[in-house]
């Protein structure tokens, strides 16, 4: 994984028109709805993803 990872849409308005904001690292600012947002990698779960539906797709 890369040391700087960008978002690729602003998670209030969907826009790609994003760019690092002066704040620091992880801060971005959204040039179609004006917002600044900080985006933060917390870890991975320890417990993994569990399926609730035993893998199988009911859907068809």
């Amino acid at each position: 994984m890369s040391e700087r990872a960008a978002p690729f849409h602003c998670p209030y308005c969907g826009d790609e028109d994003l760019r690092p904001h002066e704040q620091g690292h992880g801060a971005w600012e959204c040039a179609a709805c004006n917002r600044a947002f900080q985006l933060k990698f917390l870890g991975l779960l320890a417990r993994g993803l569990q399926r609730a539906d035993n893998g199988r797709d009911d859907s068809i």
